[in-house]
């Protein structure tokens, strides 16, 4: 299978910039299917009639998912799921991308597969639902959870950390914190993969960078790139 039979969901997020870059695949943005909608993505699904899908498109709003749970359930659960459930229909395989926000977070290790989900806020339940859904749909998949995911495009935390540095003479950033940072280039790499080997096996494996980074740590390289000078204090 060459990635020209792949139909990806996304076009100017983080990891879908990065997976048109590596190949020419079929992306479908805002514009072209409302997720809100997920009739609409079925539909999408069968009028492509692609060899493989993946789903690069979510609601990453965490905070805003909070007081727009519903929106984010419709957008990250129930449409990945309605995708799932077309891929199952034309017996092609599907590619997801979950979240690390599926757990507790409460953890002193890496996350494994196998471990419990747990999500505590909006955002991880919505990702979680779109786990299920997929299960459930019978359909030939890969989930790919990862987490801090970063590239030159979109935003991310190390953006919002050297922008804010513009503009500010000190930055407060917690410290107890601590996760993978993942290129999106790596994430879109390993999706065309898993895509392209048809998915022979439903497998969610976990994609992430150097685990046990502090986000003080993430904001210091940041910063040293610029050559400024930085300060850590504690908070009261």
């Amino acid at each position: 299978m060459t990635v020209t039979d792949i139909l990806v969901f996304g076009h100017s997020g983080q990891v879908a910039t990065e997976i048109q870059a590596l190949g020419d695949v079929v992306t479908l943005g805002r514009v072209d299917v409302d997720l809100s909608d997920p009739a609409a993505c079925t539909a999408a699904i069968h009028a492509y009639r692609p060899r493989a899908v993946i789903n690069a498109a979510a609601y990453t709003a965490v905070d805003r998912a909070e007081e727009e749970e519903a929106l984010a359930n419709t957008i990250n659960g129930e449409a990945p799921t309605a995708m799932a459930g077309a891929c199952a229909s034309l017996n092609i395989p599907f590619v997801h991308i979950s979240t690390d926000y599926v757990f507790a977070g409460n953890g002193t290790r890496a996350w494994l597969p196998d471990d419990m989900t747990e999500p505590q806020n909006a955002y991880g339940r919505s990702k979680l639902a779109s786990e299920v859904g997929i299960r459930a749909s019978g359909c030939t998949h890969a989930i790919l959870r990862t987490s801090w995911v970063f590239s030159a495009h979109g935003d991310n935390f190390a953006k919002t950390m050297l922008r804010l540095s513009d503009s500010r003479d000190e930055l407060s950033v917690v410290d107890d914190q601590i996760g993978g940072p993942t290129p999106a280039r790596a994430i879109a790499a390993a999706c065309l993969s898993i895509a392209q080997q048809l998915c022979d096996a439903c497998v969610v494996p976990h994609r992430c960078g150097v685990v046990k980074l502090h986000l003080v740590a993430i904001t210091r390289h940041d910063l040293r790139r610029r050559r400024w000078w930085w300060r850590q204090e504690a908070l009261p």
